[in-house]
């Protein structure tokens, strides 16, 4: 498999959070802070896009008779306080990092600037971008596949619950059977769940690859840099 120079690494806000729980444990940033730094001794370039239904869920928001837009506002603030969240987790390990945001967020973090971003890579900081694509009605995988394309990213690694892309959701289907390739096409012919259609849309037409992988294993990632074939590459 493929090795990759500049990684955009989505992670769930459910991921931050033990299971069944809500908030952000300590003890998941620190097992995802080791997951960077071995990223990083391997001279990858780290973007991180963080859901934040730990804290909020935009749209569930909305289904319980909140403002849509106020609901989805609500769901882009707890993504940066998961981003801060990780910075602090990161600064406490010596990482340096640093926390954007898609709309202005005063003494939180700096406005999404493409030419800051790229020399933040380029010297080896960690960052973290946050707020959502900074607009209503778009899901934090969206952003994620905005920020990868924008960053010029090699890959979006989206991690997930489960250890790839399977031919029905292997949770409710024990004869589910699990792909190690497959293309933009053959997902959108077999209508398969990988992400949001917005997401997928901009991924294909900028031919940025998807790799669905299984966060919950702590060596996957590492695995993954070094070149070994885990979890389900769309391209």
């Amino acid at each position: 498999m493929e090795k990759y120079k500049r990684i955009l690494l989505k992670l769930s806000g459910e991921s931050l959070a033990e299971k069944g729980d809500k908030g952000i444990s300590p003890e998941r940033l620190e097992i995802y802070v080791a997951q960077i730094k071995d990223a990083l001794k391997l001279n990858v370039q780290v973007g991180i896009v963080l859901g934040g239904g730990n804290i909020f869920r935009g749209l569930s928001g909305s289904r319980g008779g909140y403002d849509r837009v106020k609901s989805d506002y609500m769901g882009m603030l707890a993504t940066i306080i998961n981003g801060l969240g990780l910075l602090t987790a990161l600064e406490r390990e010596n990482i340096p990092a640093s926390l954007y945001t898609a709309f202005e967020v005063q003494r939180v973090g700096k406005l999404f600037d493409k030419t800051q971003v790229l020399a933040d890579l380029e010297n080896g900081k960690v960052v973290i971008l946050t707020g959502g694509t900074g607009n209503p009605y778009f899901t934090t995988d969206s952003a994620a596949a905005l920020r990868a394309v924008e960053i010029e990213a090699d890959v979006l690694l989206k991690g997930t619950r489960v250890d790839g892309v399977y031919s029905a959701d292997p949770e409710k289907d024990a004869s589910a059977t699990k792909f190690d390739t497959i293309s933009f096409d053959q997902v959108l012919e077999k209508e398969l769940a990988v992400m949001d259609q917005t997401a997928f849309t901009l991924c294909k037409e900028n031919n940025l690859p998807i790799l669905v992988y299984n966060s919950e294993n702590p060596d996957n990632l590492l695995k993954i840099l070094k070149g070994e074939k885990i979890g389900t590459l769309v391209k």
